[in-house]
């Protein structure tokens, strides 16, 4: 599925069995919520802390696919074609950054 087929068929749920889309600044909120979701995982899996009995059933891939799904809802009612940010983004950091990381001593050795 490409990004542009998966923002269309987020719109088509949305508006079917969604019945609608949340405003803006809800949707902005429960981006930040599911992106504290993905970060409760990580710290748990990958960081110091330990998982507790409510964390152990969550899913990474889950969670990631929440956070894209809202992105999606924003870009929708934004009027963002992701396809097209998301090539222009690269541009940017490809001329931008064409020798920062290779010129970083800190990603050295």
């Amino acid at each position: 599925m490409t990004i542009q087929e998966a923002q269309q068929r987020v719109d088509q749920w949305i508006n079917t069995t969604g019945v609608r889309y949340f405003s803006e600044l809800t949707n902005m909120a429960i981006l930040t919520e599911e992106v504290g979701e993905v970060a409760r995982i990580i710290s748990r899996q990958y960081g110091d802390q330990s998982f507790k009995p409510s964390d152990r059933d969550k899913n990474l891939a889950d969670e990631l696919a929440d956070v894209l799904w809202v992105v999606m809802c924003l870009a929708n009612q934004t009027g963002v074609d992701l396809t097209a940010a998301l090539e222009q983004n690269f541009e940017k950091k490809t001329t931008r950054d064409a020798t920062r990381h290779q010129d970083n001593e800190k990603l050295k050795g």
